[in-house]
């Protein structure tokens, strides 16, 4: 990983960390993606809510500064959320 990856893929991680109730759980993934870098930001099933915000607007204004310091590097960074799938499966219903 770059030092600019690290340093972008740190960013979201305290920004995340600073709003959510689980903060040891969260992850961000740099995934290279071309010319861009995808960060995937994984946070506790209860905290989902926080970071993306209502109507979205937490993970809106977490992407636009992410998108500001990026222009420092020259290089495209993306923000994107997951969403555990095993938390999904357990709760569906039953067979």
């Amino acid at each position: 990983m770059t030092e600019a990856g690290g340093d972008m893929r740190m960013l979201v991680e305290q920004i995340a960390q600073a709003l959510v109730d689980a903060p040891e759980q969260v992850q961000v993934t740099p995934v290279e993606d071309g010319d861009a870098t995808i960060l995937e930001l994984r946070v506790a099933p209860a905290d989902l809510g926080k970071v993306i915000g209502r109507q979205g607007r937490t993970a809106k204004s977490i992407r636009t500064l992410l998108g500001a310091a990026s222009m420092k590097f020259k290089k495209r960074y993306m923000l994107e959320t997951i969403e555990d799938e095993d938390d999904e499966e357990e709760s569906g219903p039953a067979e």
